[in-house]
């Protein structure tokens, strides 16, 4: 058995049917199949069984015990990519904006991943069936350097030099408002968001430490280009710092609320750098993707306005 935890909160959730809620939130069964699991007892809420009809209110905290099915094998698809560098364990991507690593709440086709089935063929059986050859990962809007393994030695090496740190990661962002320093170091922890599940937070209940530095390269009338450097690897981190810090990234819709301008086209964060050890020679490797023009045609226009 599987077990899934979920906390209802305003927007997520409340006032739903628990049979509905878990049918939207794990699609791989139907709500005839999550009927038969609450009727087993194999849903709480808040510790105790409810009935299938039970409205969740906030605060509730579910607790699915539900063996998942195996997923289904990922499909190769032709998605054009911007291959930086290949070789036989390893593949570096220029990843687009707009490009899902991975598959996710029930999408399994347009990712990197059935890319790299396209153009490797060979990461079939390397990691997760629905994360082959996938060893870090960059959020759907961000754009930039993404190493992907097309061996299993490669695939085991960049997840320990992952895992310690040892992957160089400079980011490129641009952020609304000024820094009183032009260089500094944010290092507050990072954890689900207390209330609304899908975002993360400083304030989080069970944070993780995470460390992100800075330097200010511009600045605009409205905004400094930053170059960023995470030390970790947190889900959203550059994002939930900068935004913790007073100063969210151009164009996130999801910790930038309060501040918009209708021209920046996207999320205004780009994985310029990307540097790590050869799994198989232990030769430094190091890559640059370069600025996406949309991004860069928005530096012009700020150019121009001052």
């Amino acid at each position: 058995m599987a077990k899934r935890i979920f906390r209802i909160a305003p927007g997520f959730g409340q006032g739903v049917r628990l049979d509905v809620f878990l049918c939207r939130q794990i699609r791989d069964f139907t709500r005839a199949q999550f009927q038969r699991f609450i009727d087993k007892q194999q849903v709480r809420v808040n510790g105790t069984f409810k009935k299938p009809s039970y409205a969740l209110r906030e605060g509730d905290v579910v607790e699915a015990d539900v063996e998942l099915p195996p997923p289904p094998p990922m499909e190769p698809q032709f998605i054009p990519l911007d291959i930086l560098y290949a070789d036989a364990d390893v593949a570096v991507i220029n990843k687009p904006s707009g490009l899902l690593v991975h598959p996710g709440a029930g999408r399994r086709f347009g990712t990197l991943v059935n890319a790299l089935l396209y153009h490797f063929p060979e990461v079939r059986g390397i990691g997760p069936e629905d994360r082959l050859g996938i060893v870090h990962r960059l959020d759907r809007d961000t754009s930039g350097a993404i190493v992907a393994a097309r061996s299993l030695k490669a695939y085991n090496d960049l997840k320990r030099q992952f895992k310690k740190r040892e992957v160089k990661k400079i980011y490129l962002a641009l952020l609304w408002g000024h820094f009183a320093q032009r260089e500094g170091t944010l290092d507050q922890p990072i954890g689900r968001h207390p209330r609304h599940g899908q975002k993360f937070s400083i304030e989080s209940r069970k944070p993780r430490i995470a460390i992100t530095d800075y330097t200010v390269l511009a600045r605009y009338k409205d905004f400094d280009l930053v170059e960023v450097r995470p030390h970790t690897g947190r889900t959203h981190q550059i994002r939930v710092h900068m935004a913790a810090g007073g100063h969210p990234v151009a164009g996130d819709r999801v910790y930038g609320t309060g501040r918009s301008r209708r021209d920046i086209p996207r999320l205004f964060l780009h994985a310029r750098i990307l540097g790590f050890r050869h799994p198989e020679t232990g030769a430094w490797l190091e890559f640059e993707a370069p600025l996406p023009s949309d991004l860069r045609t928005f530096l012009e226009t700020l150019k121009k306005e001052e």
